[in-house]
């Protein structure tokens, strides 16, 4: 932890402007400066490692370890792109090492056990006030159905996805945190795109079979009570 009290007078009263004049501060030891710096980023990389990863505690760790890197290496920060940028691409490489470590290893990261319940829990508790439980719990449920259904794209697609359409970083921000060439950042989202309609609309034809559904004991119910009120008629009558 960066010690405040160490921190140069000069540095620490007033707020940085520019990407150069917070990466100025950060390498001279200025806490709040790093933490601005953090909280600014701190969605946009916590989505884009878990793009990669697909697991909420991998990509925490990675975003963490991306975060020291960029502090040890912030002196090699020149100004070329937006500090945000550069701060990202350090989360990719930490991301895909980590990656490529899990492959060498053959593990297979798993999504929290209760990752679904804890997110939910989050939203109802985080709701508007006037939204019912109820409406508050269907949101959240369908956004459950959206993630499951993002982790399910190839992962170069899955990651151009989240930061252009989560974050909405342009495509030529998308391409240098990539690496990759602008052309494929827009083929990547459209596919992703397609992908992704693709896989809801299967859930929506499944959900609609099962729409307003009969059987069971609603449908024992209605033939009880019919049967009943038949033979009732019937004895009226044969009297």
């Amino acid at each position: 932890m960066l010690p405040a009290d160490d921190l140069s007078p000069d540095l620490s009263r007033r707020p940085a402007t520019t990407d150069a004049e917070l990466a100025t501060r950060i390498a001279a030891g200025d806490a709040a400066a790093l933490e601005a710096l953090m909280r600014e980023c701190n969605r946009k990389v916590f989505r884009i490692a878990r793009a990669i990863l697909k697991d909420d505690a991998e990509a925490e760790d990675a975003v963490q370890e991306a975060y020291v890197a960029a502090f040890l290496q912030i002196g090699t920060f020149r100004g070329g792109s937006k500090l945000s940028t550069w701060v990202s691409r350090i989360v990719i490489n930490e991301a895909l090492g980590r990656l490529r470590k899990q492959k060498r290893q053959n593990t297979v990261v798993p999504f929290s056990e209760d990752y679904s319940s804890r997110e939910v829990q989050e939203t109802v508790s985080m709701d508007q006030a006037g939204t019912s439980p109820e409406q508050a719990l269907m949101r959240s449920e369908i956004r459950a159905l959206l993630e499951a259904k993002i982790d399910e794209l190839p992962m170069g697609f899955r990651t151009v996805f989240i930061m252009r359409e989560l974050e909405e970083m342009t495509v030529e921000e998308t391409a240098e945190c990539l690496g990759v060439p602008q052309a494929t950042v827009r083929t990547r989202l459209f596919r992703a795109r397609a992908l992704l309609r693709e896989s809801l609309a299967r859930e929506i034809d499944v959900a609609t079979s099962d729409a307003f559904a009969f059987a069971g004991a609603r449908c024992d119910r209605i033939v009880s009570t019919v049967l009943d009120r038949v033979a009732r008629l019937t004895s009226s009558s044969s009297d």
